[in-house]
């Protein structure tokens, strides 16, 4: 459970890399987050990318540079507050800057909806080339949407990627066909070639699972077609999520559900875990292959370089439902691929904060495992994991929240080496305050493509809720606190209050 902290709101320096880039910007956009969002400098458009050429998943603008996304769904647009917003920091040779961004919402131009009191444009996020022209494209949850007087039905929005970065003209919308209450339309969503061809979109209701695959028509128009799953799970399981992969190396990508089970007697609970189903990809696109002890929150890379993906997942909050108390402090367990797909039910590797060799007691509450990205971060071929435990506490302080970096080894992920991060770490900006959820969310990415990934980690409670984001540079053994630097709605000209900028970071 959340604990209760003061209101009081305290001025923060954030330091930016606003003037990193030199020369002028090719073009400027408009955007229109209410009213504190004027002109901003966009990307100089890169070369057009071959129609048939194959994407990255996060290259919106398809110029080889990996592009960053940060969710702000609490921010006020157009005076509805918890409308929310996106922003995007575009990289390049020099790496990510708050220059080279452009922010969206349901009142940017183009983009189909008016923004509404708690749609939570941005909870949930993930990108990938969906019309196969050789851009990523980014799709945007908004689970609180109301559609008509359908309270909570939930939305979500296609932005389409171009030489000038994702673009709000032609935006697509996706709803339930049937929309039902509080039935968080997009709540999970999850890119990949499915079929083995084409890369389609798997998304997430609370009840169902349904695939989309684009198709770009004459004029730049793109059509859609959804294709439910028969499968349905059991009343006991709740999905919060999903992640993909091909975990098998058959050519298909795979789906894992993930989530958590509550264990019944008669019709009163008694525990709550993490759990996962485990979806097949192939020629009929997924089925059903079998549960796994997973967990709410999950990545996928491949931990040991045997040439399978892997899935990193965390179970933050377990709990005793019978005496309501959360179990312990979080736990992370690993599920090797192989020629038979992910490993299973039971975990390869299960750790905990104290297991793993985390500075800090194990205590109920941690959430350790509550964000989990997955990359190589120094170029070794071994993936490596960033775990954030965002209820961590630091001396005195409730909340402010830690995150580490594990190393990938041929045997999986190891103790050995592991290195905090935190608002306490030396050279970074800022300070512990309670309540700021450190490593909320978590993100790996080779901005500037020399081979070793910058980790980017966000506090959404910073500063009563408005929420903030730090990036700490790349080296060749990992990410370091020298030279980070943070930013938050303000540094791009968004909305600030409330925001809880960085809530989410698109894998």
């Amino acid at each position: 459970m959340r604990r209760t902290r003061a209101t009081t709101r305290t001025s923060k320096t954030f330091r930016s890399r606003a003037n990193l880039l030199s020369g002028p910007a090719a073009a400027t956009v408009l955007l229109t987050i209410g009213a504190t969002i004027t002109a901003t400098a966009a990307p100089a458009p890169a070369a057009p990318a071959p129609a048939a050429a194959s994407a990255a998943h996060d290259d919106f603008n398809g110029d080889g540079y990996p592009d960053a996304v940060i969710s702000a769904p609490g921010g006020t647009v157009s005076a509805q507050k918890g409308a929310g917003y996106i922003a995007v920091l575009y990289g390049s040779a020099n790496g990510l800057s708050t220059s080279r961004r452009a922010t969206f919402s349901l009142s940017t131009p183009g983009i189909p909806g008016l923004a509404q009191t708690g749609d939570g444009f941005g909870r949930t996020t993930t990108s990938g080339d969906l019309d196969g022209d050789g851009y990523a494209d980014l799709v945007v949850d908004m689970p609180g949407k109301d559609i008509g007087t359908t309270v909570d039905a939930g939305a979500a929005v296609v932005l389409w990627g171009s030489a000038s970065g994702l673009q709000a003209t032609g935006a697509l919308l996706l709803q339930d066909s049937a929309p039902t209450t509080r039935g968080h339309f997009g709540l999970g969503l999850a890119a990949g070639r499915f079929h083995g061809s084409r890369t389609e979109l798997a998304l997430l209701t609370g009840k169902a699972l349904q695939t989309y695959d684009f198709e770009a028509g004459a004029g730049g128009t793109r059509t859609f077609q959804a294709t439910p799953m028969d499968w349905k799970w059991a009343e006991d399981f709740t999905p919060t999520g999903l992640t993909s992969g091909d975990y098998d190396n058959s050519g298909s990508d795979d789906v894992v559900l993930l989530g958590t089970f509550t264990d019944y007697e008669t019709v009163n609970p008694v525990a709550t875990f993490g759990a996962a189903s485990y979806l097949r990809g192939g020629p009929d696109g997924l089925t059903y292959g079998r549960g796994l002890r997973g967990g709410p929150v999950g990545a996928t890379g491949d931990i040991n370089n045997d040439g399978y993906p892997d899935v990193v997942f965390g179970s933050p909050t377990d709990s005793d439902d019978q005496n309501e108390v959360l179990v312990d402090g979080g736990t992370v367990d690993v599920f090797l691929g192989g020629p038979g797909g992910l490993s299973g039910p039971d975990a390869d590797q299960h750790f905990d904060q104290t297991t793993i060799g985390a500075s800090g007691d194990d205590k109920i509450g941690d959430r350790f495992g509550g964000a989990i990205t997955v990359a190589d971060v120094n170029g070794d071929g071994y993936a490596d994991a960033a775990i954030g435990a965002p209820g961590n506490d630091i001396n005195n302080l409730t909340d402010p929240g830690t995150a580490w970096v594990v190393r990938g080894t041929a045997n999986g992920l190891t103790p050995r080496g592991l290195v905090s991060y935190s608002q306490s770490t030396p050279s970074v900006p800022g300070d512990n305050e309670n309540g700021d959820w450190f490593g909320g969310a978590l993100r790996f990415i080779d901005a500037n493509k020399d081979g070793k990934a910058e980790l980017i980690a966000s506090a959404p409670g910073e500063d009563t809720d408005d929420g903030a984001a730090w990036v700490f540079p790349g080296t060749s053994n990992g990410p370091v606190g020298s030279g980070s630097w943070s930013f938050n709605g303000g540094s791009l000209s968004a909305p600030v209050p409330d925001a809880r900028f960085g809530d989410t970071l698109t894998p």
